[in-house]
């Protein structure tokens, strides 16, 4: 489901609110999760899911094609984890 296929299912569920303000909604939705994330909060949506920042050290690496080894950055990598009820819908 992309962006756009999210807004229509709200609009045909909300006749009463226009395309435009249930995009604004989901802009303020997406972008307080990536806010909340970048800040090192865990975002949490009960029976959906929760997403999370997890940090990978800085590691060394190997070039596949010359064999080189290559010195890679520490850095932080978006997770998420399924909550029960979803994972409970997806493996009924």
């Amino acid at each position: 489901m992309t962006k756009s296929e999210l807004i229509e299912k709200i609009a045909a569920k909300n006749p009463n609110l226009t395309l435009k303000d249930i995009a604004k909604i989901v802009d303020v939705v997406f972008d307080s999760i990536i806010e909340s994330m970048a800040n090192g909060d865990r975002v949490e949506f009960r029976g959906f899911g929760s997403f999370c920042v997890h940090e990978r050290e800085r590691r060394t690496a190997k070039n596949p094609r010359t064999g080189e080894k290559l010195l890679v950055d520490a850095r932080k990598i978006p997770h998420f984890k399924a909550g029960k009820q979803l994972y409970d819908m997806l493996n009924k």
